[in-house]
């Protein structure tokens, strides 16, 4: 039972955070599937587009991302490291709890294949100051 409110609860977060985030520049998040692993984390894989000028809005995950760019390019903006311009067939890393942002480069949209592997009991992305 207290597994089925966690799962419902977890849903619930990253809706709520998917929707909260993609208001800032009107990202599409596709979500893909979600594994509950390694034990207390769950592992989520999705596609986030963010339009031509766009921007994701700075904000943090409780876990890792990973990803790679499938379409577009963007600056990826990490606090305390320098940009790294991204563009398609790169892939990118984020450390847990690192405030971040993606600004798109160029007149296209660009498309993300993220990897999220996040505390469970934590929404998926909180927004940043």
């Amino acid at each position: 039972m207290l597994k089925k409110f966690v799962l419902a609860f977890s849903i619930t977060a990253l809706a709520f955070a998917g929707a909260a985030i993609a208001q800032q520049g009107g990202i599409k998040r596709t979500p893909l599937q979600k594994v509950e692993f390694p034990d207390g984390y769950v592992t989520v894989t999705g596609i986030a587009e963010i339009p031509a000028g766009g921007a994701a809005g700075r904000h943090t995950h409780p876990g890792i991302e990973t990803g790679y760019v499938l379409e577009g390019e963007a600056d990826l903006l990490i606090e305390g490291q320098p940009p790294l311009h991204l563009k398609a067939g790169d892939s990118y890393q984020i450390p847990a709890g690192a405030i971040h942002d993606a600004k798109v480069s160029g007149d296209k949209s660009t498309k993300v294949l993220g990897v999220y592997v996040v505390d469970k009991t934590r929404p998926l992305a909180s927004p940043a100051p």
